[in-house]
């Protein structure tokens, strides 16, 4: 489905014309009855975030908390 609309109503209903192009439509916009934009609705489609798919996966070495050496931390601190 395409819905036209003109810049003013464009500005002032930006985040419900998003939706319509989240469910599939086409935006058009006009200005004095001449198309110049069209918002359409990706190609690519959205992937779904999954909670804790690579759990396990990862492994951080406690050293990693362990204090700098004193060389290193004399590095930063001048």
């Amino acid at each position: 489905m395409t819905t036209t609309v003109i810049i003013t109503e464009a500005s002032q209903q930006f985040s419900q014309l998003i939706g319509q192009v989240l469910l599939g439509e086409e935006i058009i916009i006009c200005e004095n009855g001449i198309a110049f934009a069209t918002i359409t609705p990706s190609k690519k489609k959205r992937q779904h975030r999954v909670a804790e798919k690579d759990k396990g996966k990862t492994f951080i070495d406690p050293a990693c908390n362990a204090p700098l050496p004193d060389e290193i931390l004399a590095g930063f601190l001048g």
